[in-house]
Protein backbone atom coordinates (compact mmCIF):
# COMPACT_ATOMS: atom_id res chain seq x y z
CA UNK A 1 0.00 0.00 0.00
CA UNK A 2 1.53 3.20 -1.37
CA UNK A 3 0.64 6.48 0.81
CA UNK A 4 0.09 9.65 -1.02
CA UNK A 5 0.94 13.14 0.49
CA UNK A 6 0.51 16.18 -1.52
CA UNK A 7 2.59 18.72 -2.21
CA UNK A 8 1.17 21.31 0.01
CA UNK A 9 1.66 18.64 2.61
CA UNK A 10 5.38 18.15 2.18
CA UNK A 11 5.64 22.20 1.56
CA UNK A 12 4.40 22.37 5.04
CA UNK A 13 6.90 19.65 6.41
CA UNK A 14 9.83 20.89 5.29
CA UNK A 15 9.02 24.64 6.04
CA UNK A 16 8.13 23.15 9.63
CA UNK A 17 11.56 21.69 10.17
CA UNK A 18 13.56 24.66 9.10
CA UNK A 19 11.51 26.99 11.94
CA UNK A 20 12.50 23.91 14.22
CA UNK A 21 16.19 24.33 13.11
CA UNK A 22 16.11 28.11 13.23
CA UNK A 23 14.40 27.98 17.15
CA UNK A 24 16.84 25.60 17.70
CA UNK A 25 19.89 27.71 16.46
CA UNK A 26 18.44 31.13 17.97
CA UNK A 27 17.41 29.20 21.65
CA UNK A 28 21.42 27.91 21.36
CA UNK A 29 22.70 31.03 20.37
CA UNK A 30 21.00 33.38 22.55
CA UNK A 31 22.71 33.03 25.59
CA UNK A 32 26.33 32.98 24.67
CA UNK A 33 25.33 36.32 22.58
CA UNK A 34 24.03 38.15 25.70
CA UNK A 35 27.05 36.37 27.50
CA UNK A 36 29.38 38.03 24.87
CA UNK A 37 27.28 41.08 25.24
CA UNK A 38 27.57 41.82 28.72
CA UNK A 39 30.99 40.91 29.79
CA UNK A 40 32.22 41.92 26.57
CA UNK A 41 30.49 44.43 24.23
CA UNK A 42 29.62 46.14 27.21
CA UNK A 43 32.72 46.96 29.37
CA UNK A 44 34.32 47.60 25.90
CA UNK A 45 32.07 50.54 25.10
CA UNK A 46 31.73 51.46 28.97
CA UNK A 47 35.86 52.02 28.55
CA UNK A 48 35.41 54.07 25.52
CA UNK A 49 32.85 56.53 26.99
CA UNK A 50 35.52 56.63 29.79
CA UNK A 51 37.91 57.75 27.94
CA UNK A 52 36.25 61.16 26.83
CA UNK A 53 35.50 61.77 30.42
CA UNK A 54 37.03 63.48 33.53
CA UNK A 55 35.74 60.27 35.35
CA UNK A 56 36.72 59.14 39.14
CA UNK A 57 34.58 56.97 41.38
CA UNK A 58 34.79 59.19 44.03
CA UNK A 59 32.47 61.55 42.57
CA UNK A 60 28.85 61.98 42.18
CA UNK A 61 27.72 62.45 38.46
CA UNK A 62 24.52 62.12 36.58
CA UNK A 63 23.28 59.12 34.40
CA UNK A 64 25.42 55.98 34.90
CA UNK A 65 27.89 58.50 36.95
CA UNK A 66 28.97 60.56 33.81
CA UNK A 67 28.41 64.56 34.10
CA UNK A 68 28.28 66.44 37.03
CA UNK A 69 31.44 66.10 38.68
CA UNK A 70 32.66 63.73 36.20
CA UNK A 71 32.63 66.14 33.19
CA UNK A 72 33.03 65.71 29.68
CA UNK A 73 36.38 66.64 28.28
CA UNK A 74 36.45 64.93 24.88
CA UNK A 75 39.61 64.38 23.39
CA UNK A 76 41.38 66.22 26.45
CA UNK A 77 43.30 62.91 27.65
CA UNK A 78 44.49 62.40 24.50
CA UNK A 79 45.58 65.82 24.00
CA UNK A 80 47.42 66.02 27.53
CA UNK A 81 49.51 63.22 26.42
CA UNK A 82 50.94 65.28 23.68
CA UNK A 83 52.69 66.70 25.64
CA UNK A 84 56.49 66.82 26.46
CA UNK A 85 57.69 69.17 28.43
CA UNK A 86 59.46 69.02 31.16
CA UNK A 87 56.71 71.03 33.31
CA UNK A 88 53.81 68.67 32.37
CA UNK A 89 52.17 66.59 35.26
CA UNK A 90 53.27 63.56 36.81
CA UNK A 91 50.77 60.92 35.16
CA UNK A 92 52.04 62.60 31.83
CA UNK A 93 55.36 62.00 32.57
CA UNK A 94 54.61 58.15 33.82
CA UNK A 95 52.60 57.43 30.69
CA UNK A 96 55.45 58.63 28.09
CA UNK A 97 57.91 56.54 30.85
CA UNK A 98 55.10 52.97 30.18
CA UNK A 99 55.00 53.94 26.48
CA UNK A 100 58.40 53.68 26.49
CA UNK A 101 59.32 50.79 28.79
CA UNK A 102 56.58 48.77 26.71
CA UNK A 103 57.89 49.51 23.70
CA UNK A 104 61.28 48.39 25.04
CA UNK A 105 59.95 45.33 27.05
CA UNK A 106 58.09 44.19 23.59
CA UNK A 107 61.02 44.80 20.96
CA UNK A 108 63.65 42.24 23.15
CA UNK A 109 60.71 39.80 24.24
CA UNK A 110 59.48 39.16 20.59
CA UNK A 111 63.11 38.31 18.97
CA UNK A 112 64.46 37.06 21.79
CA UNK A 113 61.64 34.32 22.03
CA UNK A 114 61.46 33.38 18.38
CA UNK A 115 65.21 32.91 18.50
CA UNK A 116 64.82 30.41 21.41
CA UNK A 117 62.08 28.34 20.22
CA UNK A 118 62.27 28.05 17.05
CA UNK A 119 65.57 26.58 17.31
CA UNK A 120 64.81 24.73 20.29
CA UNK A 121 61.81 23.03 18.71
CA UNK A 122 64.20 22.07 15.58
CA UNK A 123 66.43 20.06 18.22
CA UNK A 124 63.97 18.39 20.09
CA UNK A 125 61.87 17.26 16.69
CA UNK A 126 65.86 15.51 15.74
CA UNK A 127 66.52 14.08 18.48
CA UNK A 128 65.01 10.08 18.82
CA UNK A 129 61.47 9.59 19.09
CA UNK A 130 61.40 7.90 22.72
CA UNK A 131 62.98 10.96 24.13
CA UNK A 132 60.85 13.58 22.34
CA UNK A 133 57.72 13.25 24.57
CA UNK A 134 60.24 13.82 27.87
CA UNK A 135 61.79 17.07 25.76
CA UNK A 136 58.35 18.43 25.06
CA UNK A 137 57.39 18.10 28.22
CA UNK A 138 60.06 19.89 30.44
CA UNK A 139 60.08 22.82 28.24
CA UNK A 140 56.26 23.11 28.41
CA UNK A 141 56.29 22.61 32.26
CA UNK A 142 56.86 26.41 33.08
CA UNK A 143 53.56 27.66 30.92
CA UNK A 144 51.55 26.29 32.97
CA UNK A 145 53.12 27.53 36.55
CA UNK A 146 51.02 30.44 37.73
CA UNK A 147 52.36 34.07 36.68
CA UNK A 148 52.65 35.04 40.37
CA UNK A 149 54.46 31.70 41.72
CA UNK A 150 56.99 32.29 38.38
CA UNK A 151 57.83 36.19 39.83
CA UNK A 152 58.03 34.80 42.94
CA UNK A 153 60.40 32.33 42.24
CA UNK A 154 62.07 34.66 40.09
CA UNK A 155 61.92 37.28 42.70
CA UNK A 156 64.36 35.19 45.09
CA UNK A 157 66.80 34.34 42.55
CA UNK A 158 67.48 38.03 42.67
CA UNK A 159 66.83 38.97 45.75
CA UNK A 160 69.73 41.26 46.87
CA UNK A 161 70.32 39.06 50.54
CA UNK A 162 69.30 36.41 49.93
CA UNK A 163 68.49 35.68 46.26
CA UNK A 164 70.51 32.52 44.22
CA UNK A 165 72.44 34.48 41.86
CA UNK A 166 74.18 36.71 44.35
CA UNK A 167 74.92 33.32 46.04
CA UNK A 168 77.05 31.54 43.34
CA UNK A 169 78.60 35.03 42.18
CA UNK A 170 79.32 35.30 46.01
CA UNK A 171 80.61 31.41 45.86
CA UNK A 172 83.35 32.42 42.45
CA UNK A 173 84.13 35.60 44.40
CA UNK A 174 84.81 34.53 47.82
CA UNK A 175 82.64 36.93 49.48
CA UNK A 176 79.81 37.99 50.13
CA UNK A 177 77.65 39.71 47.07
CA UNK A 178 74.89 41.66 47.73
CA UNK A 179 73.78 43.70 44.06
CA UNK A 180 70.12 44.44 44.08
CA UNK A 181 69.30 43.18 40.80
CA UNK A 182 65.71 44.37 40.64
CA UNK A 183 65.75 47.87 42.83
CA UNK A 184 68.85 49.53 42.15
CA UNK A 185 68.16 52.27 39.06
CA UNK A 186 71.71 52.63 38.59
CA UNK A 187 72.48 48.93 37.11
CA UNK A 188 72.31 49.39 33.48
CA UNK A 189 73.68 47.25 30.04
CA UNK A 190 73.54 48.95 27.07
CA UNK A 191 71.16 51.95 28.74
CA UNK A 192 68.87 49.01 29.46
CA UNK A 193 67.88 48.52 32.82
CA UNK A 194 69.35 45.47 34.82
CA UNK A 195 65.49 45.05 36.28
CA UNK A 196 64.21 45.61 33.02
CA UNK A 197 66.44 42.36 31.80
CA UNK A 198 65.01 40.66 35.17
CA UNK A 199 61.80 41.23 34.28
CA UNK A 200 62.40 39.76 30.56
CA UNK A 201 64.60 36.67 31.92
CA UNK A 202 61.71 36.07 33.91
CA UNK A 203 58.64 36.22 31.55
CA UNK A 204 60.74 34.09 28.64
CA UNK A 205 61.64 31.44 31.59
CA UNK A 206 57.20 31.04 31.55
CA UNK A 207 56.39 31.76 28.01
CA UNK A 208 58.88 29.88 25.55
CA UNK A 209 57.73 26.56 25.77
CA UNK A 210 54.21 27.91 24.10
CA UNK A 211 55.54 29.24 20.47
CA UNK A 212 57.88 26.16 21.29
CA UNK A 213 55.11 24.04 20.91
CA UNK A 214 53.55 25.92 18.34
CA UNK A 215 56.63 25.23 16.06
CA UNK A 216 57.37 21.80 16.63
CA UNK A 217 53.59 21.45 15.12
CA UNK A 218 54.44 23.40 12.68
CA UNK A 219 57.96 21.20 11.56
CA UNK A 220 55.91 18.06 12.08
CA UNK A 221 53.19 19.57 9.20
CA UNK A 222 56.33 19.58 6.83
CA UNK A 223 56.30 16.79 4.25
CA UNK A 224 59.16 14.57 5.12
CA UNK A 225 59.72 14.38 0.95
CA UNK A 226 61.11 17.35 1.11
CA UNK A 227 63.81 16.92 3.92
CA UNK A 228 64.95 13.60 2.16
CA UNK A 229 65.76 15.70 -0.44
CA UNK A 230 67.63 18.62 1.30
CA UNK A 231 69.65 15.47 3.33
CA UNK A 232 70.45 13.42 -0.14
CA UNK A 233 71.71 17.07 -1.55
CA UNK A 234 74.29 17.26 1.45
CA UNK A 235 72.77 20.18 3.49
CA UNK A 236 73.45 20.25 7.47
CA UNK A 237 71.22 21.01 10.14
CA UNK A 238 71.55 24.49 10.08
CA UNK A 239 71.64 25.27 6.61
CA UNK A 240 68.01 22.67 6.83
CA UNK A 241 66.48 25.47 9.29
CA UNK A 242 67.80 28.61 7.64
CA UNK A 243 66.80 27.73 3.81
CA UNK A 244 64.18 25.31 4.10
CA UNK A 245 62.39 25.05 7.71
CA UNK A 246 62.13 28.79 8.43
CA UNK A 247 60.73 29.90 4.52
CA UNK A 248 58.08 26.81 4.57
CA UNK A 249 56.75 27.80 8.00
CA UNK A 250 56.89 31.60 7.71
CA UNK A 251 53.14 31.90 8.36
CA UNK A 252 53.52 30.40 11.87
CA UNK A 253 56.12 32.62 12.51
CA UNK A 254 53.94 35.65 11.87
CA UNK A 255 51.45 34.08 14.06
CA UNK A 256 53.45 33.38 16.78
CA UNK A 257 55.39 37.24 16.49
CA UNK A 258 51.99 38.64 16.97
CA UNK A 259 51.05 36.64 19.40
CA UNK A 260 54.35 37.42 21.27
CA UNK A 261 54.12 41.02 21.06
CA UNK A 262 50.30 41.04 22.00
CA UNK A 263 51.56 38.65 25.44
CA UNK A 264 54.13 41.11 25.75
CA UNK A 265 52.17 44.66 25.84
CA UNK A 266 49.57 42.41 28.50
CA UNK A 267 52.69 41.68 30.98
CA UNK A 268 51.29 42.96 34.26
CA UNK A 269 51.28 40.24 37.13
CA UNK A 270 55.42 39.18 36.82
CA UNK A 271 56.34 43.00 36.59
CA UNK A 272 53.85 43.94 39.42
CA UNK A 273 55.05 41.13 42.17
CA UNK A 274 58.65 41.57 41.00
CA UNK A 275 59.45 45.54 40.77
CA UNK A 276 55.88 46.91 41.11
CA UNK A 277 57.51 49.38 38.20
CA UNK A 278 60.67 50.35 40.33
CA UNK A 279 63.17 51.24 40.23
CA UNK A 280 62.39 54.71 39.76
CA UNK A 281 60.02 53.83 36.88
CA UNK A 282 62.27 51.91 35.35
CA UNK A 283 60.10 48.54 34.58
CA UNK A 284 56.53 50.89 34.49
CA UNK A 285 54.37 49.43 31.25
CA UNK A 286 51.44 50.18 29.83
CA UNK A 287 48.95 47.71 31.37
CA UNK A 288 50.52 48.39 35.19
CA UNK A 289 50.06 52.33 34.40
CA UNK A 290 46.64 51.60 33.64
CA UNK A 291 46.06 49.68 36.74
CA UNK A 292 47.31 52.35 39.02
CA UNK A 293 45.75 55.44 37.44
CA UNK A 294 42.14 53.27 37.68
CA UNK A 295 42.33 51.61 40.89
CA UNK A 296 44.93 52.95 43.06
CA UNK A 297 44.72 56.71 41.98
CA UNK A 298 40.58 56.74 40.65
CA UNK A 299 41.42 58.21 37.80
CA UNK A 300 39.35 55.98 35.92
CA UNK A 301 38.84 58.68 32.40
CA UNK A 302 42.70 58.69 32.57
CA UNK A 303 42.82 55.01 32.70
CA UNK A 304 40.44 54.57 30.24
CA UNK A 305 42.38 56.62 27.50
CA UNK A 306 45.47 55.10 28.02
CA UNK A 307 44.17 51.81 27.45
CA UNK A 308 42.62 52.83 24.33
CA UNK A 309 46.13 54.39 22.95
CA UNK A 310 47.79 50.63 23.99
CA UNK A 311 45.12 49.16 21.85
CA UNK A 312 46.15 51.21 19.01
CA UNK A 313 49.41 50.69 19.37
CA UNK A 314 49.36 46.61 19.41
CA UNK A 315 46.77 46.89 16.11
CA UNK A 316 49.22 49.05 14.28
CA UNK A 317 52.30 47.01 15.56
CA UNK A 318 50.48 43.81 14.41
CA UNK A 319 49.45 45.35 10.87
CA UNK A 320 53.29 46.01 10.50
CA UNK A 321 54.38 42.93 11.42
CA UNK A 322 51.82 40.97 9.23
CA UNK A 323 53.02 43.37 6.28
CA UNK A 324 56.69 42.54 6.73
CA UNK A 325 56.27 38.77 7.21
CA UNK A 326 53.47 37.52 5.08
CA UNK A 327 53.82 35.39 2.44
CA UNK A 328 51.65 34.47 -0.80
CA UNK A 329 52.17 30.91 -0.93
CA UNK A 330 52.17 27.55 1.04
CA UNK A 331 53.74 23.95 0.64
Amino acid sequence: MTIKTSPRFLQRFVLGRDAAKKRFIAGTISPLVLYMAFWTVFPLLWGFALAFFEFSPRRAGGFLGFGGDNPFIGFGHFIHMLNFSADSPLEIKQFHIAVRNTLLFAGLVVPLNLIITLPLAFMIESVHERVKGIYRTLFFLPVLAPSVGVAIMWGFIFHPQRGLLNAIIGKFAGRLVGIHWTGDPKLAVLGIPVALFAIIIAYLWQDFGYNMVIFIAALQGIPESIKDAARIDGVNWWQMLTRIIIPLISPTILLTAILTLISAFQVFDIIQVMTDGGPKDQTQVLLLNIYNYAFRYQKMGWAAAVSIVMLLMVLSISLVQSRLLRTEWEY
